[in-house]
């Protein structure tokens, strides 16, 4: 039980990264097309 709650949660932080910066780098791509046009 324990060890199914370290995955959880390692799967969790790791997924809820990958969206943070995902959703950061679409931003700056958004933000930097927008300026040269």
């Amino acid at each position: 039980m324990f060890f199914d709650n370290v995955v959880f949660a390692g799967v969790l932080t790791v997924s809820l990264m990958v969206l943070f910066f995902a959703g950061l780098g679409v931003f700056i791509w958004k933000d930097s097309h927008k300026r040269k046009s």
